[in-house]
């Protein structure tokens, strides 16, 4: 069987919990027995290809859990369901990556490939595991690893190493892109089960990209039209890659080496090996990008919840005090805020118009959201399958809220070795198998190493070249606007440029019965989306008595595609040669997001994506009338093409003395469709550390690392906020034993660093866990009992839909939920910050406009808070942490853990919480071509 070898990881990673609970072992070893005798391709030993040029000297490293391999036998996951074995690689890089958070303070350069993997190019001859000539081709070889496994392919005709590609890809994730093309399709649960999760899925993805099979093939068509002779390579390329994918499909079919969750779902036969696994095909790549681009690259959306939160500021206040008061809350250019960009330069997007024009804010209680799901039977006829939709459409419609991923990124002039160094990598969240994969393609036009997407591989898409390396962080500038579109003749025809037109109807019918996977009862309904010229309609309302659509439109509808040509620039070393060509690339992608570059002399950054040029007066935070006077300038509804603000009004920088990036604020005035930018986030703590290193000078791969580590275990609300809570709380002596008690730990957890972090190693007990505990109980209270009583329930929940109040890590937020990793990027950390501040009459610049803690009485607010900590002492960690599906009430540590979301047959334990990018370079170039 394909890369299998007994479970040697720690017992702390062990299994722990078996999906498929009903099968006894009797009967696993029964089968596993019959299964071991198919065999699979025959992989073995060769001298390592030729290297390229490598002008990395040793220096670059990466990492990516929980590993390289996410394909298993049916026999593999069989065996990992009862006795917790894992096949070879398939989890090798979660120790690693685990063990940096108990183990960066002991760090040395010489210790770094300790917690990261080696990534230079090539595999040295004495470290080859296999060998091999996919479908047999004399054009491309794929040598793996023995430490990872990962694939280093090598091709000597364009073609041909896209093919390898392409292999390679589906050695590795079969699965996963099989699943996602299915997402990207809405049709998830008619191919893996009607499970809730799979239900949410699909439903999720389908309001934002409700495609037909003749959208998926124009999209490419155009990308193609319009990329020139790079469009028509990036086709050839993208064939040359499916030709693999679909050789493997072969291969693995008739050796019966194929993911055993095709058995374990029902599309294949375990005995007599009928069924089939679908070739992929050019369409299935733009549904794979969709999915991606939705999750990552997509900035703006929350149009609507913004003008209810706006209502009920101005019901509070009256309208012109009542907007003071949302404007002071939304911090569009807050001057405390973090920036990426940090030079003194400004880039102007997205700001509020002096004279706002077009508005169509909704009447009062008028707003619904438009249903989805239709023709509900059995099992999702359920209240638990209809919550699930509720879910699903809140997380889609009403939140901007996307990002994760950090950078740290330093100019030479403030290194050791004179040469600059980048720690840095995106936060996609944490799968079994992962989302990204590991690669190195080395053939004509094409030199790189670093994590693909599965299923959209050709290309390495974060990574390295050789002599440079690149990543991004999620942006979020607003490409999204809602239109309210008036309604004509009923419900499904609405005024297009005076003309009552008809709504587009797209449906997808889904239908599903338990399997050996997912037992949920057998079920079905339709997926209905209404789509007009402005996007597809999210909500309906009426405004001023009218009745209208809310739709949404965002820049890369219609064009998942065309970032292509960005990547293939990347992966080019003829194109990429320094920071003006590798900011020419990203500036080809059109997809949302925060890109660093750095080389053996240069740094640089860009902001990516297809910002609209808005209509004049036309505020972006709010929904506008859909007409004429206020679309997007020169906008093709029919093409989905609009005049785009220039390269050089888009953040950019090249050799800055250093650039931080946790989703923060990209410059000054540009401003960004999440709520939070204010003088509290998360990058707060990467510029905080970095700055320090950056003042004392000598940087080292290390100290980068470590800044970074140290970051990723600090809880945001300790560090920056509670100092000046516990500032109000002494003002005067704390005399009350159980309040006082609560003090002294907080003092004594800020004093230690205010880390969430194990006693040792593996000991799953946190340090200071009384005061974690404590300051998790009060943060909820104590924000409400600050807020509240001024802005009052109404507006305080409203803004609360805005931004939720907190995001610690036992919350479950994101799109990945809870154990996600991701931590203190969105919440109301700053609202408390600038608000204590005002109270204790220190300088707040872009403060609230008004003190609400205690009405701005010192000892009132010291009252509030001093009462709301007494309560949150007296909580027990069951009351604080519930327990879940994955961990029982009570267990703090567990609660904070990330796991693996499975996406296939294998599990994983779970590890210790990071708040840390999932794939990860540490890279100091010493030379440059």
């Amino acid at each position: 069987m394909p890369r299998r070898t007994p479970r040697t990881a720690r017992d702390r990673l062990r299994t722990s919990r078996f999906p498929f609970g009903f099968l006894k072992t009797a009967s696993v070893c029964v089968l596993v027995a019959a299964l071991l005798s198919p065999l699979t391709r025959t992989a073995t030993a060769a001298p390592g290809a030729t290297v390229p040029d490598d002008y990395c000297g040793g220096r670059c490293s990466d990492i990516l859990p929980p590993g390289e391999n996410g394909n298993a036998t049916l026999a593999q996951i069989l065996l990992n369901q009862a006795f917790g074995t894992q096949p070879a690689h398939a989890e090798d890089q979660l120790g690693p990556y685990a063990g940096l958070a108990t183990g960066y303070s002991g760090l040395t350069d010489a210790k770094i490939n300790t917690f990261f993997n080696d990534a230079s190019f090539g595999v040295p001859s004495d470290q080859v595991a296999s060998t091999e000539k996919p479908a047999g081709r004399g054009d491309v070889t794929i040598v793996r690893d023995k430490k990872t496994g990962v694939p280093h392919i090598t091709g000597t005709t364009r073609y041909g190493t896209e093919f390898g590609a392409g292999y390679a890809a589906a050695e590795d994730r079969l699965w996963l892109m099989d699943v996602f093309r299915h997402v990207g399709r809405g049709q998830l649960t008619s191919f893996a089960g009607g499970a809730a999760a799979n239900q949410g899925l699909e439903q999720q993805f389908y309001r934002n990209a409700p495609y037909t099979e003749a959208d998926l093939q124009a999209q490419i068509d155009n990308a193609v039209a319009g990329g020139g002779a790079r469009g028509q390579q990036a086709l050839a390329d993208v064939n040359a890659y499916l030709a693999g994918v679909n050789a493997y499909i072969d291969a693995s079919d008739s050796g019966r080496y194929f993911p055993g969750e095709y058995v374990l779902t029902g599309h294949k036969d375990s005995i007599t090996n009928a069924g089939t696994i679908e070739h992929f095909k050019v369409t299935d790549m733009v549904a794979l990008a969709s999915v991606i681009g939705s999750l990552f690259g997509s900035g703006g959306g929350g149009e609507v919840d913004n003008a209810l939160s706006l209502l009920a500021a101005q019901s509070r206040y009256g309208v012109e005090e009542g907007t003071k008061v949302w404007e002071a809350f939304r911090e569009r250019n807050d001057p405390e805020a973090a920036l990426t960009v940090h030079d003194g330069k400004s880039f102007p997007y997205g700001a509020k118009p002096a004279d706002p024009q077009g508005a169509a804010l909704p009447d009062a209680g008028s707003v619904t959201a438009e249903p989805l799901v239709y023709d509900r039977t059995g099992s999702a006829a359920t209240a638990a399958a209809r919550k699930t939709s509720a879910t699903a459409a809140k997380a889609t419609t009403g939140s901007a809220r996307r990002g994760m991923s950090n950078a740290l990124v330093v100019s030479g002039e403030h290194t050791a070795s004179g040469h600059p160094i980048a720690v840095f990598g995106p936060q996609t969240g944490y799968f079994a198998p992962q989302l990204l994969m590991l690669q190195e393609i080395q053939g004509p036009g094409i030199s790189a190493r670093g994590a693909s997407f599965a299923g959209l591989s050709m290309y390495v898409e974060l990574g390295r070249g050789q002599d440079y390396s690149w990543s991004a962080t999620t942006s979020g500038q607003d490409i999204i606007d809602t239109y309210a579109v008036e309604l004509c003749q009923d419900d499904y025809h609405y005024l297009y440029h005076g003309t009552c037109t008809a709504m587009e109807k797209v449906e997808q019918r889904n239908a599903w019965k338990p399997t050996v996977a997912d037992g949920t009862a057998a079920g079905s309904y339709t997926m209905r989306a209404w789509r007009t010229k402005y996007g597809p309609v999210a909500y309906r309302a009426t405004v001023g008595g009218k009745k209208v659509a809310y739709t949404t439109l965002r820049s890369s509808y219609l064009h998942e595609a065309d970032s292509i040509i960005g990547f293939q620039m990347l992966n080019d070393p003829d194109y990429v040669k320094g920071p003006e060509g590798f900011q020419s690339a990203t500036q080809h992608i059109n997809y949302t997001f925060n890109w660093f570059y750095a080389d053996s002399r240069h740094t640089a950054y860009y902001n990516s994506g297809d910002n609209p040029v808005r209509a004049g007066g036309v505020d972006a935070d709010f929904p506008v009338w859909a007409r004429p006077a206020y679309e997007w300038r020169n906008w093709d509804p029919a093409a989905n093409r609009a005049d785009y603000t220039p390269p050089g009004a888009h953040p950019g920088s090249v050799d800055q003395d250093y650039y931080i990036s946790w989703n923060n604020k990209q410059a000054e005035d540009y401003a960004a469709a999440p709520w939070g930018e204010g003088s509290v986030h998360r990058g707060n703590l990467l510029d905080d550390r970095v700055k320090k290193l950056v003042a004392a000078g000598g940087v080292t791969r290390t100290k980068l690392v470590q800044a970074m580590a140290d970051a990723g275990l600090a809880d945001l609300r300790a560090e920056d906020v509670l100092p000046k809570l516990l500032k109000v709380v002494g003002s005067a002596p704390v005399t009350d034993p159980t309040a006082a008690a609560a003090v002294n730990r907080l003092q004594a957890w800020v004093a230690a660093g205010a880390r969430r972090t194990e006693t040792s190693a593996g000991s799953k007990t946190y340090a200071d866990a009384d005061a974690i505990r404590v300051l998790d109980a009060w943060w909820p209270l104590l924000v409400k009992a600050e807020f509240e009583p001024g802005l009052g329930s109404g507006l305080y929940n409203a803004i609360g839909n805005n931004l939720p109040v907190d995001e610690a890590p036992s919350a479950g937020h994101g799109p990945t939920g809870s154990h996600a990793g991701s931590s203190f990027q969105y919440g109301w950390w700053s609202y408390v910050d600038k608000d204590i501040r005002a109270v204790l009459g220190e300088p707040v610049r872009g403060g609230l406009g008004r003190k609400y803690c205690g009405d701005g009485s010192l000892t009132a607010c010291r009252d509030l808070l001093i009462g709301t900590l007494k309560q949150a002492a007296g909580l027990t960690a069951a009351q604080v942490y519930p327990g879940d599906d994955q961990c029982s009430a009570g267990d703090q540590w567990c609660a904070d853990s990330i796991a693996q979301r499975t996406l296939g047959g294998i599990k994983h334990g779970k590890i210790s919480w990071q708040n840390r990018p999932t794939y990860q370079q540490v890279v100091e170039y010493t030379a440059h071509r």
